[in-house]
């Protein structure tokens, strides 16, 4: 059965249970001319109710529905820890939603706001982050490689690819991405690298051959100084 339109869906939505909020965005797949049959629809609240924030999940109109609900003060709270993560998913929604309220214009400064964060990039890695990477994808490549069970390599190579992805983008200044997103954002950075990463886990999964896939990895290590193990020191955390 087909669902309603999901840009009226949102605004009764709005109407119906959020009616003093201040702005909205819609969000996700399905304005991105990307939906399936089982995507929903992700809707940022800006509202003064003293319970916020909070996230909600419901059915509205035969929709699935991610409520993602703010203040003011803690949407560009958000945005920060978002900035501070390399992983500006909030950002991201309401830079990219449809307006479906916007009270004083407030709507249109947020998505401003998270433009402009999304175009400033994230900060630069620090040695020590850079190291912790390159030590946790050298410790993750020895468990990959010297796996000799089939049932382990399947979990451990997706792992492998996952953060030698998000080492890549952290490491050339990008966002970093997770998921389904992985393999869309390497794309958008390096088409080539998309298609060197695909073909190496499907050798892993169709051969179990591992090669490729260790490739892809010191390939996008080598940068930064390769594997790193003898050597590595990390302090840990102490008492204030």
């Amino acid at each position: 059965m087909a669902r309603p339109n999901p840009q009226l869906t949102a605004q009764q939505l709005v109407e119906s249970r959020f009616p003093e909020c201040e702005a909205a965005f819609l969000a996700g797949s399905v304005i991105r001319g990307e939906g399936t049959p089982t995507s929903d629809l992700d809707i940022v609240i800006v509202t003064t109710r003293p319970e916020a924030p909070y996230r909600e999940s419901l059915v509205f109109e035969g929709w699935p529905v991610e409520a993602f609900v703010h203040s003011q003060e803690s949407i560009r709270r958000y945005f920060a820890s978002d900035a501070a993560g390399r992983r500006p998913m909030l950002p991201m929604m309401c830079a990219e939603g449809i307006l479906v309220r916007s009270q004083h214009g407030l709507g249109e400064a947020i998505k401003a706001e998270a433009q402009a964060l999304l175009d400033a990039g994230p900060v630069a890695l620090t040695p020590e982050e850079r190291d912790n990477y390159r030590y946790a994808l050298t410790d993750l490549l020895d468990d990959f490689e010297g796996c000799d069970k089939a049932e382990e390599l399947y979990y451990i190579a997706p792992e492998v690819a996952a953060l030698a992805v998000e080492f890549h983008l952290a490491f050339q200044g990008r966002w970093i991405a997770r998921g389904k997103w992985i393999p869309r954002v390497l794309r958008a950075l390096n088409p080539i690298l998309a298609d060197r990463l695909t073909a190496a886990l499907e050798a892993v999964y169709h051969r179990h051959d591992k090669v490729e896939l260790s490739t892809f990895a010191d390939m996008v290590l080598a940068p930064a100084g390769g594997r790193l193990f003898a050597g590595y020191h990390r302090a840990g955390k102490r008492p204030d």
